[in-house]
């Protein structure tokens, strides 16, 4: 791991209380910020307020009270070389947590864009025609790859490993269409520049790998990084990455960042140019109390 820059980790910081603030109100509840997503997407978390002390058991407390009475995920974000107290306070509050590696570019290791096999990458615009239908497939990749993580058997109720078939173009396609609102919301998020996917796209087989960065100021983070089952071990999503964030660069971000699922997850990602930094904290309510 790097050593630690408390320059860098202040810049992250001010990143994760940016980037919600022109598409979320903000609610603060003790040491605690939660932001509350205005129309339709992925809802945001609660986070320690900048410049605040330590949030407390019932600071957590009462926001977990406040999402469910909003019927938000009871979801906190945080980075644990910012606020390291905060782990034992939201396990002490019935929270699990995820310790995600945090990682950074390397600007002088960033590996070159590459040939992909049978794909090619394209970038999502919002005032394309087909942006709706390309969204719509990239976030259904997304969640095709996140519900079955590359490194992960299924198991069945006695615990045995199933062999299920893994899906493919044909799942990707069944789901439900974008209503006409999100379409909208993400057509003006896009257009401000601040939100960018790439996808590795196959002339027979449409949309198989997506990646997407969201940035404020300089700073940019890389998420929903996913390949469809299917067309998994073929390197789309490690080049999709490293394409991602030189584009990133060459629009003037000189900070891009990312949190991997796991340590498995995060050696695909110093493959590409990034290196470990520290530890980005996923805390939700265990699950024997959803």
């Amino acid at each position: 791991m790097a050593p630690a820059d408390s320059g860098l980790f202040d810049r992250l910081e001010r990143f994760y209380d940016a980037l919600p603030r022109p598409w979320a109100r903000t609610e603060e509840i003790g040491s605690l910020v939660l932001f509350v997503r205005d129309g339709e997407g992925w809802p945001y978390y609660a986070r320690p307020r900048l410049g605040s002390h330590v949030p407390s058991a019932a600071d957590v407390t009462d926001v977990r009270s406040r999402q469910r009475e909003l019927g938000l995920p009871e979801t906190f974000e945080w980075v644990h070389e910012t606020t390291p107290d905060l782990l034992a306070v939201t396990r002490s509050a019935g929270l699990d947590v995820l310790l995600a590696p945090l990682l950074t570019l390397d600007r002088a290791a960033l590996v070159p864009d590459l040939p992909m096999r049978d794909a090619e990458v394209r970038r999502l615009h919002p005032d394309d025609p087909t942006f709706p239908a390309d969204l719509r497939a990239s976030r259904a990749v997304a969640r095709l790859g996140f519900a079955a993580p590359a490194h992960q058997s299924p198991l069945d109720l006695t615990g045995n490993t199933l062999l299920i078939e893994a899906a493919g173009p044909a799942e990707r396609d069944s789901g439900e269409l974008l209503t006409a609102e999100a379409v909208r919301h993400a057509r003006t998020m896009y257009a401000t520049g601040d939100y960018l996917t790439v996808v590795a796209e196959s002339p027979s087989e449409g949309i198989l790998a997506t990646a997407t960065a969201q940035r404020s100021g300089d700073v940019a983070e890389v998420v929903g990084v996913a390949t469809l089952p299917s067309a998994r071990r073929r390197g789309y999503a490690s080049q999709l990455t490293a394409t991602l964030a030189g584009m990133l660069l060459a629009e003037g971000v000189d900070l891009v960042f990312l949190s991997a699922g796991d340590d498995d997850v995060a050696r695909l990602y110093t493959k590409v140019g990034f290196r470990r930094l520290g530890t980005a904290c996923v805390a939700e309510p265990a699950a024997a109390s959803l």
